[in-house]
Order: C-alpha cells, then structure tokens, then sequence
C-alpha cells in the first residue's frame, strides 16, 4: 500500500480521499489555487501546495505543477478525484511517465472510453445495445446535417470527448441545428479542448441507470451492482438512489452483466462506471466514465464498501477486496445534491460566504462537504455545498428520511436548492418511481409548483418572530415586555410578511409562544413550542404539528413544514413594497461571471427572447435574451470582462 499520495482536486471529493487515506495510515498533500488558500480540503491534509491562480486552466488542470509538487513533496501515487484533469489520458501518461502510480485506469482505456465514438464503436462488438446514431470522423456542418436527417428529430447532440452535461443539446427540427451545434461545439471546447460531436436518437423519457463496476489487474472484474440517476436538470444529476426501484429482475441481470463486459473489453482497471439509457424492457449504452462519479456513496451505503480503499488498493498491484458472489446489497440509499444556486432564477450558480451551515448527523445519514461554515463559495468552482446521503431499509422509509434531513439542513449567505430538494423528494412522481431524464425540465412545475405557504406555515413564522421579539426585549422590569400591554387593554401587534412575492399583514395578541393571530381575516390561536436545533411545535386549530425553522437573520428565515420549506421575509414596520412597473429594459448579469460572446450591437433592432450577451459563469453558459421587441440603447461590456453579479449588461429601449 502507499504510504504517501497526492489529491490532484478540491471540494468535497478531495476531502472525503483524505478521510479514507486518514483511516488507512495514508498521507496526503493537497493542492490548491491561490483562491482555494484557505479551503476545507486543505486544512485536512497532511501538506499543502499552491499550484496557481484562481483560474482551474492555471492551478487545478495543470498537469505539469501538479507533477512538480508530487515530486518534490514524496508522493507515490495521485488521486484525480473527478472532473479536472481525472480522464485526462495525457495526464495518465505523463504521471506514469514521472514513475508514479495513477489511481485511476490507464491512459490507453481513458481515451478509448473518452471518446463517445470510440466507446460505441468498441461496444458493439462485446453485444451492447446501441442507441442508433452517428459517431463518425468527419465533422462537417454538412454530414452532420445529413446524418441528423437520417436519424430524425428529435436527437440529441453530445460531446465526443466530455461528460456531466457539457456541450449537450436537443435539437427538435432541422432549423434548430445550425444554432445548436455552434452552442455545443463551443462549450465542449472550452470544456474539454474538443469541438467534436456525435449525434443520437433522442429518447423521450428516458431512465439513466447506471452500473458500479471494479477491476485489478489481475483479470477479476466485478460490479457493485447499479443506480437511478434519473433525477436530472439540464443533464445534471439531482437525487442519486441504488437500487434502481421498480427495474425488471431480468433487465437488472442483463445490464449489470453488460456492464461488466464493457469493462473487460477495454481491459479496464479500477473504479468505473458504465450509464445505460433504460427505455422501458430496453437499455442502450451511454458512455462509460473512467474515475469516481459523483454518486458513488449511494453505492457504498448499500454494499457497506468504502470505494476509495478499492481504488488505493488496485492501483498498489492488490486483487479486488471482494469476490462478486462475495458482494451483497442491503436496503435502499439515496443522495441529494446541495448546491449553491438559485432554482427562482432558472438555477444560476450563486456565491459568496456561508455564514451559516447547519447540515443533520445521525445514524444512516452522511454528509460530504467541501464546505465548512465561514467558508466560501467561489464564483470559479462547481457550487456544490455538499452531498446528503441517507439509508432505510426500503425505498419510502429511505425517501422519509432523506425529507426529514433536508427539512434539518440550513445554509444562511448563498441561495441554495434545498426547498427545490425537498420538493423533488415530497412529489408525487418521485414517491413512485415514475422519474424520467426529462421530467424536471419538461414540467418544472409538477416537481415544484410556487405555492403560497399554508396557514400553518405564515402561524410558525409570525409566532416565531414574535417570540423573538419579546426575548430580544426581555429584561427585570414590566415595560419590558413586548405584549403590546396598554392602560386599559392591549394593542395588538402587527407583521408584515412576503413570500413569493405576496404579502400578508398579521393583527397578533398574546406573549411567550401562545398568540391569537389575525390571518387572511380569520383569527387562530396558536402556541409555538421550541424542541431544540430548530426544530418547533406549532399546535394550531386543534392539531400538533412538528416543523423546523430556520432563521438567517432578524428579518428572513425558512419554515420547513409539510415536506417544503418557504423562505419568508419579515418587512419593517412602515417599509413599503417595491412598485412593480414595467421592466426599465436595463439588463444584469445573473452571476458573476465572463463574458464570452456579444451578438447585439448599440442601436441594433431586437426581438423579445433574441440572445444579445452569452456569459460563462461555474462551468456553464448563460444566454442573456431581450425582454421585449426594442432597440440596443447602451451596452455597457465588452467580449472578454469579467462581471460581478447584477452587473449592468446593457440596455433595450
């Protein structure tokens, strides 16, 4: 086994290689930009080393820094984790070439399987199934337009050479494909280095199942059985479970056992992942991603395995820990992505300090975080936070308390996707399994509806602030008390509360958690009862519920209740709402963020929805759109700035 490696990443993945290499014996350095100075990952190592800029193409995807830091500080082998530079195959070279032990499989397999072409075309012959489609050399708008003909509309356009969503378009009629296929090859370029494309038969509804699979280099492959990552928003996963619920016995056994063909027939060596597109009693290979995913805990929770032991000790010359008759399954995992976006404004990354940081503990419940609180996310990373992983016995007992834990979970500073998380769990198409890799795009609002808050909810948070009101004011003497109590009789108190966009003024009586309440002209006793790590007791109209409140600051929390969770704001008295006239055409970035592409011009004509402005922000591209049918007035960037978020883009009269 080694006894030093290097964590050629950041964020969370890096943090949980360290947590395994601590258990082991195993010392890790780290690496970090000049940005991530101060960040989780390296307070955790052993050493630390500074690669570079904030930028990942000047720190993280530097292969040459990465090796020099490995050299000089004695480790034996490098982690890439995933993402960066994890299925670079000119990395692998490089590292093996420098006589050090890459924890990953090698050079020759990653660019096989990097390549979607490639891949299909080494599958076919160990009898994959195949979506239909076109993965050829020639890369002409011309052919590609020919091909697209052949195959029909809709399709889907991909990356040869990326994954995770990048560079991926659907396009439904021909007219479509010009304009697609430049979006797609830019992005895969500036995410891979690679224009290339392939074409493929767009499944409509669509599951994405997965297979864990491991092999040694001494001919044992295995795998570890499969997940359900149809949980998707724009190809990016939600909610991971293992296993996949509601698949035939049958279909099981045959993609597993595909799977594990597909890892021999590109003689593959330790962890990997084969993804199918399962249609119904069919499945057709995706690709094959050559490193550690994302989801692997879901796996690890039900087979009781720690997968990055697996990894360190194939990549040391080991045999596979296990036998595949040896490795069981028990219960049922899932695991919900926490990031730092905004689900309101079409889930734009967000950023910035994390002022708060409340995440569950428990038995069957895991957290892996990059993040701690006072930590900062930064506008150059993925804005992950963390990932929850929970564990039941079955899928619903699993799916309660996977709800119960995001309903614990609190981050104040960056707008996050917990309320869209717990939504997506609560939903009807979720409890049954029904979920498809379009579902979330296709009908937002069947997943999360913008709902007003019940009764109860408005009750929990007007009692709340009231109870903080009069524990902020307590002091020895009467007048102290914040009761409203006058000579003669008392003066109710009055809040002013907003919730998606709607406003509710609350008439309240009453002191120390007990309050007759004034809501939507209607009068509720109600009594708030605190239990503890906030979590509250509302009795209301003769019933008891259990809920959680969580408090950013003296005029904003969330009340987590009935399987959502409602951000409410608490206005000051005599603040008036914000007039809602008609939009001013001024035009901010929703991000921080660079702009890549202008294609209005000042004094230009434009159509409402036309992209003036394409801006890259967290690894992924943006289209700024006319509001209305106007004129460019002012346009206040140039192809290349760098922006804050609410940055002023430009102007349409």
């Amino acid at each position: 086994m080694f006894k030093k490696i290097l964590i050629a990443n950041r964020g969370e993945i890096a943090c949980r290689i360290i947590a395994t290499c601590r258990r082991l014996g195993i010392a890790t350095v780290a690496v970090h930009s000049e940005a991530d100075a101060g960040a989780r990952h390296v307070r955790l190592a052993d050493r630390s080393v500074c690669i570079g800029p904030a930028a990942a193409a000047e720190s993280y995807l530097g292969g040459e820094r990465i090796l020099a830091a490995a050299r000089a500080h004695g480790a034996e082998a490098i982690h890439p984790g995933y993402g960066f530079l994890s299925e670079n195959p000119d990395f692998a070279r490089a590292v093996e070439g420098a006589g050090l032990a890459l924890i990953g499989p090698s050079a020759e397999t990653m660019e096989l399987m990097g390549s979607k072409a490639a891949a299909k075309a080494k599958m076919a012959p160990a009898g994959i199934p195949l979506i239909p489609g076109y993965h050829g050399a020639d890369q002409s708008d011309a052919t590609l337009a020919r091909e697209a003909a052949r195959i029909g509309f809709p399709l889907m356009l991909k990356a040869a050479a990326g994954g995770g969503g990048k560079g991926m378009r659907v396009v439904r009629s021909e007219t479509d494909l010009g304009e697609a296929l430049q979006a797609a090859r830019r992005e895969s370029a500036g995410a891979f280095g690679d224009e290339r494309m392939i074409l493929e038969r767009y499944l409509e509804r669509p599951r994405h199942i997965e297979a864990q699979v491991f092999a040694d280099v001494h001919g044992n492959t295995v795998h570890l059985f499969e997940r359900d990552c149809s949980s998707q928003r724009r190809h990016q996963k939600i909610i991971e479970e293992a296993p996949a619920p509601g698949l035939n016995p049958r279909v099981r056994d045959e993609l597993l056992a595909a799977a594990v063909r597909a890892a021999e027939a590109v003689n593959y060596r330790g962890a990997g992942t084969v993804e199918f597109l399962v249609d119904g009693d069919d499945f057709f290979f995706l690709e094959m991603n050559t490193r550690l995913q994302v989801e692997h805990p879901v796996t690890e929770m039900i087979t009781g395995l720690d997968l990055v032991e697996w990894q360190l000790r194939v990549a040391a010359g080991e045999p596979l820990p296990l036998a595949q008759e040896k490795i069981r399954a028990h219960g049922h995992a899932m695991e919900a992505r926490i990031y730092a976006e905004d689900p309101a404004r079409g889930f734009v990354p967000s950023s910035g300090q994390v002022h708060r940081l409340t995440l569950p503990e428990g038995r069957n419940v895991r957290v892996d975080s990059g993040i701690e609180q006072g930590d900062t996310v930064s506008m150059h990373y993925d804005p992950m936070i963390a990932k929850l992983i929970v564990h039941a016995a079955n899928r619903e007992a699993c799916r309660t308390r996977l709800q119960n834990a995001l309903a614990a979970c609190f981050i104040a500073g960056p707008t996050t996707n917990l309320g869209f998380l717990q939504a997506l769990a609560a939903s009807d198409d979720f409890a049954r399994a029904s979920v498809d890799t379009g579902l979330l795009d296709r009908e937002p609002a069947s997943v999360n509806p913008q709902l007003d808050p019940p009764a109860e909810t408005l009750a929990a948070a007007s009692a709340y602030w009231l109870l903080f009101q009069e524990q902020a004011a307590s002091g020895p003497s009467p007048w102290d008390r914040c009761d409203g109590w006058r000579l003669g009789a008392s003066v109710p108190r009055s809040l002013d509360i907003e919730c998606h966009g709607r406003r509710w003024l609350v008439e309240a009586s009453g002191h120390g958690g007990d309050y007759c309440l004034g809501l939507d002209e209607a009068k509720q006793q109600v009594r708030l009862e605190p239990l503890g790590d906030s979590r509250f007791r509302l009795a209301m109209a003769s019933c008891s519920d259990r809920l959680w409140i969580h408090a950013h600051d003296d005029f904003r929390l969330d009340v987590c209740f009935n399987q959502r969770r409602w951000t409410l704001t608490r206005h000051a008295r005599f603040q008036q709402a914000e007039a809602s006239g008609p939009n001013d055409g001024r035009l901010l970035a929703p991000m921080p963020g660079k702009i890549l592409e202008i294609r209005a011009w000042q004094g230009g004509q434009v159509k409402e929805g036309e992209t003036l402005m394409i801006m890259e922000a967290m690894k992924m591209e943006l289209a700024i759109k006319a509001p209305f049918d106007g004129r460019v007035e002012q346009l206040a960037v140039e192809a290349g700035n760098l922006v804050e978020a609410d940055a002023w883009l430009l102007t349409v009269a």
